[in-house]
This record gives structure tokens, C-alpha cells and sequence, in this order.
């Protein structure tokens, strides 16, 4: 019984073998032995792959985007020849009535202001709504209705290593992309203000680009470009540029729409963030229990008080210290005149001191 399976098996084999070999050398006979869907050719294998792609994104949020021309006119006499100095800039369009957000360095003393959208309508008479020295921002207003508005999310928060994307229009190229991604946040020490909280990434800004649209790989707003890092020495420096914040851009085109100006509640010092133990805290992920004063104004309301450099407050009106960004925004949006108590720790001891709140004055 054995060797007659043998002997019928073996033609058997064989005859498989020789069609595998027909069929590998000759594709087309292929269809008449495996239906269609179990093909293994290379239309159906490259239908089935998939590439990394941000053009959703970008075909959401790219439409917002503008360019922006600035002109100032010299003051010679007018049988001299006028020149003109231009700004190159780029802004987002932030509702659909025509409000754009861009750098206030971008407009900063213009005559004139050009905005031309992405669709190459162009707007020659922008009004200036108000403008932020503290974070650079400053809002224009056009004269139009259902514009593009550029994706925005409240609840979305950046965080180091999410992938961003950066629209504008360097050296006037025209609108380009360039992808990088958050390397930090809440970024104090670069526009000398502890009211601006920028975040750091690597994805090219050249000039041109200040004032675009900063978006994640969603298409959704993260900030507005803002700036590239430049040191007192004359080194190369490659790979750090920041933008602000869209919570932040956000709170200021706000008060700008209703007051035509930021105004921020001021105390007059610094501060560092510290441990339970008083010591200063140089990473992410120790826990704040306050915040040692620093660089104290002498004339500022905290000295008047009665605040001195090296006291560590604890709590603001109730509220523990666990957050120096968030406590020093909390400073900044307080009205002026308004009364805070400080509890604080000085020589190990601690006290309760009343501060009445003053209003920062902008910088021009």
C-alpha cells in the first residue's frame, strides 16, 4: 500500500513542480489559476503601501496664510525723491470677517501696509487694530468677508517632539513649507520678558516667514513664527528658531479686538523656580513648591511692599505655587490696582505681604 502512495505521489510533485516553474516564468497565464483579489502583483503591492505625507494639513491651513508689505515713506522734501522702505512679512488669517495676526517688527512704523492673500487677492489699505510689543504680535483688520481661517483647537496643548510645520513666504519666494519639530516650550530668556512663554523648534524661519502659521501635522494652529535665535558672538547657529504660543496669540488678539491694547498687570522682579528644600530647580520633571525672587525692581510695587530678592513665595492669594509660567501669567493678566497677598518664606520664617498690582508699561 505504501509504495503504491509512493508511486502516485511522486508525477504528482513533479507535475506541481513544473507548473510553479510555467507560472513564475510566464506571468501572464497567472489570472487562469488565482482569482484576483489573492494576486500578488505589483500594481496591488503598491496600491497597498503608504508614504508619510503632510498635505492634509497643509491644504487646510495654507489657505489662511498671507504676505504681508510694509512701507515707510522718508520725510524729505518733495522735490527730493522718496523712497520707500519695505518689510517683508507673512501673517494668518484668524476669522472669517479679516482679522490676520502677524509680528508687530513686520509693520512696525509702516505707512502703508499690503496684505496678499493665497488665492493673489490683494488688500492695499490693512488697518492696524493694535499691536504687543511684550510677545511681537500685533493684529490687522481687511476689509472682507468668508475668508479662509486657519484650524484652531483650545484644548490642544504642544509638547516637545510633536511634529510642526511652518507656512510663510521667505525671502518673498513665495508660500513654502518646512517641517521640524517643538524641541521646548515655555521659552523665557530669548525676548527678555517673563510674560512671553515661546516655544522652540526646528523647522526654518528665514525672512519673510515672521508672522506665518506654526501648525501641527493636523493642520491645526500651534503658534505664530516669530523669531530666529542669534547670539552676541558671531557663530554659526543652525536648527533653533521660536514662535508664540497660540493660547498666548490668542489672549492678546482678544484684548486687542476689545481694548485696542494689552494691558498687563506688573510687580517688578523675577523669579526662579525652586523645591521644597529652596533649591533651584534646572530640569522639567522636579516638582515646584515656589519660586525665589530675583532682579527686584527698587522702585517697582513688589519693593515697595516690602518684597527683597532670595524671599521664595509659596502661594498668591491662596493659590500654591506649582507653575512659574502659569503664576507669572497669572501676575501679567491681573488688572491694575488690584491687591494680592504673598505668602512667603524669608530666613525660614513666613509671612503674609500685600502687593498692589501696577500696570506694565509697553516698550516701544
Amino acid at each position: 500500500m505504501l509504495k503504491s502512495l509512493k508511486f502516485l505521489l511522486s508525477p504528482i510533485l513533479i507535475g506541481l513542480g513544473i507548473a510553479f516553474l510555467v507560472l513564475l516564468m510566464k506571468p501572464s497565464l497567472r489570472p487562469a489559476f488565482w482569482p484576483a483579489n489573492i494576486l500578488f502583483s505589483e500594481q496591488s503591492n503598491t496600491i497597498s503601501q503608504s508614504h508619510l505625507t503632510f498635505a492634509d494639513a497643509v491644504q487646510k491651513s495654507a489657505p489662511a496664510v498671507v504676505t504681508i508689505y510694509s512701507e515707510s515713506f522718508s520725510n524729505q522734501p518733495r522735490y527730493a525723491s522718496q523712497r520707500a522702505a519695505q518689510e517683508l512679512g507673512s501673517g494668518v488669517i484668524m476669522s472669517e470677517d479679516g482679522y490676520i495676526l502677524t509680528n508687530y517688527h513686520v509693520i512696525n512704523n509702516a505707512d502703508q501696509v499690503v496684505v496678499i492673500l493665497a488665492d493673489g487677492r490683494q488688500f492695499n489699505e490693512a488697518q492696524l487694530v493694535g499691536f504687543d510689543t511684550v510677545t511681537d504680535l500685533a493684529l490687522l483688520k481687511i476689509d472682507a468677508k468668508q475668508l479662509p481661517v486657519v484650524p484652531t483647537e483650545d484644548s490642544f496643548l504642544p509638547q516637545v517632539g510633536d511634529v510642526v510645520l511652518a507656512i510663510g513666504n521667505p525671502l518673498n519666494l513665495g508660500q513654502t513649507i518646512t517641517q521640524g519639530i517643538i524641541s521646548a516650550t515655555g521659552k523665557q530668556n530669548i525676548s527678555q520678558s517673563s510674560h512671553t512663554n515661546l516655544l522652540q523648534m526646528d523647522a526654518a524661519i528665514n525672512v519673510g516667514n515672521s508672522g506665518g502659521a506654526l501648525v501641527n501635522s493636523n493642520g491645526i494652529l500651534v503658534g505664530i513664527n516669530s523669531a530666529q535665535f542669534t547670539a552676541k558672538r558671531n557663530i554659526d547657529i543652525q536648527g533653533i528658531f521660536f514662535a508664540v504660543p497660540y493660547s498666548i496669540a490668542k489672549d492678546v488678539m482678544k484684548k486687542l479686538i476689545k481694548y485696542g491694547q494689552v494691558v498687563r498687570g506688573y510687580l517688578g522682579f523675577a523669579a526662579t523656580a525652586v523645591d521644597s528644600s529652596g533649591e533651584a530647580i534646572r530640569d522639567q520633571f522636579s516638582k515646584v513648591s515656589g519660586m525665589r525672587i530675583n532682579n527686584l525692581d527698587p522702585l517697582g510695587p513688589a519693593w515697595q511692599a516690602g518684597l527683597q530678592n532670595q524671599d521664595i513665595i509659596i502661594k498668591i492669594d491662596g493659590q500654591s505655587v506649582i507653575n512659574i509660567q502659569q503664576t507669572l501669567e497669572l501676575i501679567g493678566n491681573t488688572k491694575p490696582g488690584t491687591v494680592m497677598d504673598f505668602e512667603l518664606i524669608r530666613n525660614s520664617k513666613k509671612h503674609t505681604i500685600a502687593v498692589t498690582v501696577m500696570e506694565l508699561e509697553p516698550v516701544l
